[in-house]
């Protein structure tokens, strides 16, 4: 595969990743989850709290609104995040075999990165509560704790923890099906408290955990890097939007068909759970196989986007925030104008991914988070 057929040279000189050491695939799988998680991050920017998960909360009032905001459902929620946790998965195996490789204590090194990024966590999400750092960096002491099982097995554990999920919200569900006070404020207003508070963080939890622990397994069988054929991933695409497509689908015409009744307003969660590792399978199997045919410009922009991903996770906060939530806050924004802003941050941040990386190794906040995780000056520009 371009630029991933064989695994990459793993140097001793210096302490960040070389150019020569880069997995395009990774980076190419990354850009994508970076800029596509914004589709769903932008509603919570500029529409209440409940629009998020309830379409008919808000930001829905033309055929065009429904269409966006379905598609957004489908083919969108839960997908992206699962599919940059999956990264970031393997990112941490990928970080602790590299600083092994060089002599490194990687344990020690691994954990003091990931206190790191959750001192970036901590910092945005004092600006923004759905941050996903924080989450991350959580998560990541379990993934390192787990790193060295076989891939099947880490595979299990993570396919364990979406079945969790699933089984937490039938439970919920069943628990409140009285539409109790605290359901409605949830479905209606955005509210998390009581019961709905702790489902929504077994929820978010083990999605996560869940996803990264896919990702280690995906990372250490040489799927999420490029490193098989293109059939193995044809097949994989095939299989996992054969299987994650139809029941998303389902999830969403049970919800659209009921009206958005309260009654499903955590079961109808299930069905898109359910979905979302067959869905990221499909998509991480895609995107391998477009990476692979060959150089283009939309290639290069996107791998840049991704070499740069928290930079630009952390920019679209920033943006999402100044745009939809302080500029345009007053206004009654529709899902339809949020996605012309999701499009146009997304050329925005294609345009600058590529400017930047053309000079530069690393991304600012990449920079930075090296600079402290290693505690030496790393070198910024671009040989």
């Amino acid at each position: 595969m371009s630029g991933s057929t064989s695994e990459p040279q793993i140097t001793t000189k210096g302490d960040a990743t070389a150019e020569t050491e880069r997995i395009t695939t990774l980076d190419a799988v990354r850009g994508v989850a970076v800029l596509g998680i914004l589709i769903m991050n932008a509603v919570a920017f500029g529409l209440s709290e409940a629009a998020y998960t309830n379409l008919d909360a808000g930001g829905s009032r033309t055929w065009l609104d429904w269409a966006v905001g379905g598609a957004g459902e489908i083919f969108v929620d839960q997908k992206f995040m699962g599919l940059f946790s999956m990264l970031f998965g393997a990112g941490i195996v990928l970080f602790a075999e590299r600083a092994a490789a060089k002599g490194r204590r990687s344990l020690l090194l691994s954990l003091w990165r990931n206190t790191l990024l959750a001192v970036i966590g901590l910092m945005h999400i004092a600006i923004w509560d759905g941050d996903v750092l924080l989450l991350y960096a959580l998560c990541s002491t379990v993934v390192l704790a787990l790193r060295k099982l076989p891939p099947r097995m880490l595979m299990a554990l993570g396919a364990a923890c979406f079945v969790a999920v699933a089984v937490t919200s039938w439970t919920v569900h069943s628990s409140l099906r009285s539409y109790s006070s605290v359901l409605i404020d949830f479905w209606h207003y955005g509210d998390y408290y009581g019961i709905v508070e702790t489902w929504f963080l077994i929820d978010v939890i083990g999605r996560a955990l869940g996803a990264m622990l896919i990702g280690a397994a995906l990372y250490r069988a040489g799927v999420i890097s490029g490193h098989r054929p293109p059939s193995f991933y044809r097949r994989l695409a095939a299989w996992g939007l054969g299987i994650g497509l139809p029941l998303s689908i389902a999830g969403f015409s049970l919800m659209a068909g009921s009206g958005f009744d309260i009654d499903w307003a955590i079961a109808g969660t299930i069905p898109s759970t359910v979905a979302t590792v067959p869905i990221c399978l499909g998509y991480l199997s895609l995107i391998a196989l477009w990476n692979a045919a060959g150089e283009s410009a939309m290639r290069t922009r996107i791998r840049a986007a991704g070499r740069m991903a928290l930079t630009n996770y952390l920019t679209q906060t920033a943006m999402g925030l100044l745009v939809l939530d302080t500029l345009l806050g007053d206004s009654e924004l529709s899902r339809s104008a949020i996605a012309v802003f999701v499009v146009a941050v997304w050329l925005l941040q294609l345009w600058w991914s590529k400017a930047w990386m053309d000079r530069f190794s690393f991304g600012p906040v990449e920079w930075l988070w090296r600079f402290a995780t290693y505690r030496r000056l790393q070198p910024l520009r671009s040989r």
